[in-house]
């Protein structure tokens, strides 16, 4: 289970601090899809890396299955079965992407077994299990390559910035299979930081934030309608600042 506890992110400016995230508390449960939605600048990529250890909190505090990990760092809470996929994956040159699925699985898997993470992700395995993690690779291949190291690790929560980002329709749609496979072969939790329609309509739960504060948090069957019946990011904040 994740609990934050009027969990807070300033950052320094020019005029002075601005809070990112103010005072937010929110529990996600074991097995859970939930994904985090709300207006752009709302603070929804902040509080994924405050997650999984990124960036720390200025305020509050982090419980990982009744551990506080809010000073924990980003290989200890790895450690601890927290995975994170960036919005813009990290590209390693002179890394081939076989290591990379090894060192996420921590196991000396074949080339066999690690192609089928790949395949999992919709890539022709042979063309990519000795690539190298770099610049010849696109946005999407790179993309497709760290969720199936995501996949590989199998931890009890995965945590996903926009992992729609960059890649194309076809890649988009395998990826909502991706993750109902997660879904049902992974007995840890997903976190996805998404706008898109069809990743909210596969979630167990939607928490919208804007403002760096959190609107509206339930059941996707509760939540999602109020979205889908608003034509703006501001239409969505007055809409659950109202009390619909």
């Amino acid at each position: 289970m994740l609990t934050l506890e009027h969990v807070s992110f300033d950052v320094k400016e020019d005029r002075g601090e601005k809070g990112i995230i103010k005072d937010l508390s929110m529990t996600l449960d074991d097995g859970k899809f939930v994904v985090i939605t709300g207006p752009n600048g709302g603070g929804k990529s902040t509080l994924a890396k405050l997650i999984a250890g990124i960036e720390r909190p200025t305020g509050g505090k982090i419980y990982f299955d009744g551990t506080d990990i809010t000073d924990m760092s980003i290989t200890d809470r790895a450690n601890m079965g927290i995975s994170f996929a960036f919005q813009q994956p990290v590209r390693f040159k002179g890394v081939q992407v076989l290591d990379l699925i090894r060192l996420a699985a921590k196991q000396n898997l074949t080339a066999a077994e690690a192609c089928r993470y790949l395949s999992e992700v919709g890539l022709c395995a042979k063309d990519y299990i000795n690539r190298e993690v770099n610049a010849s690779l696109s946005g999407g291949e790179l993309k497709r390559i760290e969720i199936a190291t995501v996949l590989a690790r199998a931890t009890k929560l995965s945590v996903f910035d926009e992992p729609e980002a960059g890649i194309d329709l076809w890649s988009f749609q395998n990826l909502i299979q991706v993750f109902e496979r997660m879904r049902k072969a992974i007995q840890g939790s997903i976190l996805i930081i998404s706008h898109q329609e069809r990743i909210l309509n596969i979630a167990d739960e939607i928490v919208v934030i804007a403002d760096g504060q959190i609107l509206k948090q339930g059941p996707k069957d509760e939540v999602l309608p109020g979205l889908l019946g608003t034509a703006s990011a501001v239409d969505v904040c007055k809409f659950y600042r109202e009390g619909e």
